[in-house]
């Protein structure tokens, strides 16, 4: 009796909720649940300490890193069953998911073979034989020269796309919650000198950004890794001007479970009937799309922000 006591006092406390429930989505090491949590390392390290001396938390060592996971026993039968009495419509605990579901994409990029081998240089649509020069033709061809303005890429990864679009717009900047994607993303826009793109680290579902200050927005395959793409849509055209226009490049629906589980997507691709929703309830009109053959089949949607959206914020320095 004492240690299901003991175990049940360990688990009452909203953060240590919070790692149990994000442990029964799989293991995390303890990095990795600071980036989601938002909390410093010596604190949740106190936290997982306390959840693994009572046996809800298993505790494993693997090369430099520690992993953390819930634990083939009865202690981790009832984290289990705990997590299971959580609300799944809580705000934070989405928040958490979101975060979550991020990370292990990150995961699996950093750990693709592609990414070692070629660093800056990489990108999804290379890492899987996709055409990517034909990806970039049709985004060239929808943002024409010197008619963009000012240009936001979602999820900018190595900031490829900036790169491409530099010299057909005024003012760029990319967002990515990755650290290591943004410092090759510098890196890449200080060897091209172009001063006027600059990237910061942001959530994709909470930009750092006024309304309506973008001409142009890109989701160049991030969808697919979203935990919520109507949030990630909606922030995107929370930022364009009236008439701005959002760029959406993506798998088509496909059937190739292998990806989710090698590089931890979230989506199996888009319909179109399913993005033409999600441009919808996001305040978007749907626009041209293209479809560009390959292994797999990759999409090209556009949407465009209503009239009556608010007026656009005056030009300032991202």
């Amino acid at each position: 009796m004492e240690r299901l006591l003991a175990s049940l006092r360990a688990a009452a406390e909203p953060t240590r909720l919070r790692l149990l429930a994000l442990a029964a989505r799989g293991a995390f090491c303890v990095m990795e649940f600071t980036e989601i949590l938002g909390q410093s390392q010596p604190r949740l390290s106190r936290h997982l300490k306390l959840l693994c001396d009572c046996g809800l938390l298993d505790r494993v060592r693997e090369g430099a890193n520690v992993w953390f996971a819930l634990p083939d026993s009865e202690a981790g039968d009832l984290a289990r069953t705990l997590v299971d009495r959580l609300p799944e419509d809580d705000p934070i605990l989405a928040a958490d998911r979101r975060q979550a579901a991020r990370v292990l994409a990150e995961r699996a990029r950093v750990a693709s073979e592609s990414f070692r081998k070629t660093g800056m240089d990489w990108d999804e649509m290379r890492a899987l034989d996709l055409p990517a020069a034909a990806v970039e033709a049709a985004l060239l061809d929808l943002v024409p020269a010197a008619t963009a303005g000012r240009l936001v890429d979602i999820g900018t990864g190595t900031g490829r796309v900036l790169e491409l679009l530099a010299p057909r717009v005024r003012q760029a900047v990319g967002v990515d919650a990755s650290k290591a994607m943004l410092a090759l993303a510098r890196s890449r826009l200080a060897r091209a000198d172009l001063g006027h793109c600059t990237v910061r680290q942001a959530d994709m579902y909470r930009l750092p950004l006024p309304d309506g200050m973008f001409d142009v927005a890109v989701l160049q395959m991030v969808l697919h890794y979203a935990e919520d793409p109507l949030g990630v849509v909606v922030e995107a055209a929370r930022v364009l001007r009236p008439r701005g226009r959002l760029i959406v490049i993506d798998f088509a629906a496909h059937g190739r479970e292998d990806l989710t589980e090698r590089l931890a997507h979230r989506w199996p691709g888009f319909s179109d009937d399913g993005m033409r929703q999600l441009l919808d309830e996001a305040g978007l009109e749907a626009g041209v799309t293209r479809t560009i053959d390959g292994p797999l089949v990759v999409r090209v949607w556009t949407g465009a922000r209503r009239a009556d959206a608010p007026a656009a914020a005056p030009l300032v320095t991202v």
